[in-house]
């Protein structure tokens, strides 16, 4: 029989084709972890060390879905509910991050903001584009396109907010955005959360 015509080998080939983009995302997102966070300190910029925080969750997600590829039901469960925690407590380091920069209200860096924040809109395009075609071949894959897609929402609002800094010389474009991506951190939470407990429920 042709492997074609063989389930079994239908799925180590959709296996195989997952755990390869993972691969390229996991590895995109872990440089520009380091680039952004980085940038972020320098610039003073609570949006762009938000931004890569989430670059640093992704990655951790990626590396979780790379795992639960091989494995059952219960096990891409398993990764999904982890990955959920991760964008949970991602979401609370950012609203504390707001809190200090709240009290030192200091304007931050704009064209390093938005030249970073540039970078990392391009680098979760090439990411989301890799992942779309996967999205809905199981939980596992589903929930990592939504991290993805949450990711350009994240990046366009930085840049908005480097805009809204360099007109208004206030700081309060980027605690607004700031905050904004923490939302978005527990809203997505919430709904991976939500989708786990319901697979293992029926696993």
């Amino acid at each position: 029989m042709a492997c074609c015509d063989d389930s079994a080998c239908a799925v180590e080939q959709l296996q195989a084709r997952q755990s390869k983009t993972l691969k390229w995302v996991l590895a995109i997102n872990s440089v520009m972890f380091g680039v952004e966070f980085g940038a972020g300190l320098a610039a003073g910029s609570v949006a762009l060390m938000a931004d890569s925080l989430d670059m640093l969750g992704d990655a951790l997600v990626y590396a979780l879905s790379l795992y639960a590829v091989t494995r059952g039901m219960r096990w891409k469960a398993g990764a999904a509910l982890v990955k959920g925690l991760v964008m949970a407590a991602f979401g609370v380091f950012v609203l504390a991050q707001l809190a200090y920069r709240i009290s030192h209200a200091i304007p931050p860096e704009t064209a390093l903001m938005g030249g970073i924040g540039a970078l990392a809109l391009a680098a979760n395009l090439v990411c989301l584009r890799l992942l779309t075609r996967h999205r809905d071949e199981d939980i596992n894959m589903r929930s990592v396109w939504l991290c993805s897609r949450n990711d350009i929402i994240a990046n366009v609002s930085v840049l908005v907010a480097a805009g809204l800094v360099l007109v208004t010389q206030q700081a309060w474009p980027d605690w607004v955005v700031g905050l904004g991506i923490a939302a978005l951190f527990l809203h997505s939470a919430w709904r991976v959360l939500g989708q786990a407990a319901g697979q293992l429920r029926s696993a």
